[in-house]
């Protein structure tokens, strides 16, 4: 699975909707769909802050392990 997919997975299953993600990343609401969407992936520390607020690995997020 995909940076992309993951972050979808993860933002729906804990009731989190795009907006949300984007106020507490400081980014726009249209990256955050463009990370979604694999237009564009999100810097290291943005990739760190995420897997932090799904309380995951950044190799989960990466898709790298499946835990």
């Amino acid at each position: 699975m995909k940076f992309a997919e993951r972050l979808r997975q993860e933002r729906i299953a804990n009731g989190y909707n795009q907006v949300y993600i984007a106020k507490y990343m400081n980014v726009s609401q249209v990256s955050v769909s463009n990370w979604e969407r694999g237009a564009k992936e999100p810097d290291y520390q943005t990739l760190i802050d995420l897997a932090k607020l799904f309380n995951r690995s950044t190799d989960y997020m990466l898709g790298l392990t499946d835990k």
